[in-house]
């Protein structure tokens, strides 16, 4: 999720190239397109930011993982539907959204054979 960072600034002849080799056909030269396609780019990075943060700590941060799983599950069976009903290419409709899906099947079972270190509460360990 972090490369998506690459096309918030991406020429756009790249992007024009890829959607070309994706099947996709022209690549449609208009304000939202250009706006959508960086704007969720930088949201994909953003969140692959604080997957990667969270990782460094699963153990204090095991109630995020667990969020950004099941989220993610959701995300997965979300994209299968827009595939579909966008008439994206089959091959693009059979990895997205099912791989996304399985990323977050995998994050829960790791995630679940962690041990988990609970938050400090603030009755116990007051603020330094």
């Amino acid at each position: 999720m972090l490369l998506a960072l690459v096309f918030v600034a991406a020429p756009r002849s790249w992007m024009r190239d890829i959607h070309g080799l994706v099947d996709l056909g022209e690549m449609p030269d208009t304000p939202i397109v250009w706006y959508l396609a960086r704007s969720v780019s930088a949201f994909y990075a953003v969140t692959g930011g604080l997957f990667w943060i969270v990782s460094f700590d699963v153990s204090r941060h095991h109630s995020v993982l667990w969020y950004l799983g099941w989220t993610t599950i959701v995300f997965g069976a979300a994209l299968c539907v827009i595939d579909v009903q966008a008439a994206m290419p089959l091959v693009w409709t059979l990895t997205e959204g099912p791989f996304v899906t399985l990323f977050g099947i995998v994050m829960l079972y790791l995630v679940s054979r962690c041990k988990h270190t609970p938050a400090p509460n603030s009755a116990t360990h007051p603020p330094a």
